[in-house]
């Protein structure tokens, strides 16, 4: 996509239905707004017994797996390294403190998120199986150089059960 221009704005109904879904895109390159907190993303799975009974896992850091998967690589991939915290971002501008999508963009960003959560559980855990996803965020301010403590949570946001495809090998 290109900067706005007579043909993109004429077409921007149709362009939009299809990238926007998807992807974005924007023009900061040489600008971009620096986060100014940390979020750590973690998530548990449970998963219904045949006793009728709830298995819940303990939580898994995801961004601690991100960041173990880029922190040694001479060219990290670009997923690896947005792919969850882009997905998040989507999630809370589409989604109200009291995590409700009110849109079909919303529904579908949450469907994205628990998604990409599930797949990063699965092949971290390489375990049992699993039919509900939870997700923790925890966001921190960005510490100060040479802080001797980290930052206290200013967030502890625990998002509800979600229902995702049956995972497990």
């Amino acid at each position: 996509m290109a900067p706005s221009n007579s043909l993109s704005r004429r077409y921007s109904h149709q362009i939009n239905a299809w990238v926007y879904p998807f992807f974005e895109q924007n023009w900061r390159l040489f600008a971009p707004n620096p986060d100014s907190v940390n979020r750590q993303i973690l998530a548990r799975t449970a998963h219904t017994a045949s006793d009728g009974s709830m298995r819940v896992s303990p939580w898994v850091d995801l961004t601690a797996v991100d960041r173990a998967a880029i922190e040694h690589h001479v060219f990290p991939s670009h997923t690896a390294q947005n792919l969850l915290r882009r997905a998040w971002s989507s999630y809370i501008e589409t989604h109200g403190a009291d995590d409700t999508a009110r849109s079909e963009r919303a529904e579908m960003m949450q469907t994205y998120l628990s998604n990409i959560a599930a797949a990063r559980v699965a092949d971290h855990d390489r375990g049992g199986t699993f039919d509900f996803i939870q997700l923790r965020v925890v966001t921190r301010p960005v510490a100060a150089p040479g802080a001797r403590r980290p930052p206290t949570p200013v967030e502890n946001r625990l998002l509800p059960w979600w229902k995702v495809t049956s995972h497990g090998k």
